[in-house]
């Protein structure tokens, strides 16, 4: 893997947006998938300013979400697809039928599941597979425990993945279970990246890409995959060992 740590969150977030800007340039109908939460964001306004001033073309891309929390929508404030929407989709004139996204509040998430499998896998598989990284080292809703060789599959979450939620949404909301790709599309992904900003992330970033690799930091399997990026900020990467 490939760790590149910048001085600030905004470095990062356009050296992100560059690494989809040039897999563009390559692929224009990529398949793309992006994370929710605090990471992704400048990297998103990035993509969003320079597809609304022409310099890149999203028109041709298919958009695969990552993960949602069971029984929620874009509706919900704190879902993940209202924040792909808030902060991505809603400014740009992109094709619905382009942006494939789980429907967590399906009676049969099993199908849903695999929906978004038989999608990627037509596809070719996902060019850019972006993922933030949970403070128990989750990968999406891959937690602790999580075999690395899973597709898209339902997962119980952990109970810091409920307690850490708690920060989308605007009151104590229920969480049980989540809807979510699996480590298998990570390490199948043509680009796979880590994206992962702020000092409270640091000590589980230096456990998962430098300690063990076990399945109770699902973080880890980036230590098997070759080809994968890791985007830190200096906080991030703060707790790392021989961090540059």
């Amino acid at each position: 893997m490939k760790i590149s740590i910048y001085n600030t969150y905004d470095e990062m977030s356009k050296a992100a947006a560059e690494l989809v800007a040039k897999q563009l340039a390559i692929k224009p109908d990529s398949v793309l998938c992006f994370p929710s939460g605090d990471s992704p964001t400048g990297m998103l306004k990035n993509l969003v300013d320079a597809a609304n001033d022409g310099r890149i073309d999203l028109s041709q891309c298919f958009f695969v979400g990552l993960d949602e929390w069971v029984g929620m929508d874009q509706n919900d404030v704190g879902s993940c697809k209202y924040y792909l929407h808030t902060n991505f989709f809603s400014k740009l004139s992109i094709d619905p039928e382009r942006i494939i996204l789980f429907d967590a509040k399906s009676d049969d998430l099993e199908s849903e599941c695999e929906r978004i499998n038989n999608f990627i896998s037509e596809k070719g598989g996902l060019d850019v597979m972006m993922v933030g990284i949970g403070m128990n080292g989750h990968l999406g809703l891959n937690e602790p425990g999580t075999s690395f060789d899973l597709y898209a599959h339902r997962s119980a979450l952990d109970p810091i993945t409920v307690q850490v939620g708690q920060k989308y949404f605007q009151q104590e909301t229920k969480l049980t279970e989540g809807i979510t790709l699996g480590l298998k599309h990570l390490s199948e992904a043509k680009i796979p990246v880590l994206i992962a900003s702020g000092a409270k992330k640091a000590t589980i970033i230096a456990e998962g890409l430098q300690g063990s690799v076990t399945t109770e930091v699902p973080a880890s399997i980036l230590q098997t995959i070759p080809n994968a990026i890791i985007l830190l900020d200096k906080d991030a990467a703060s707790a790392l060992e021989h961090a540059s």
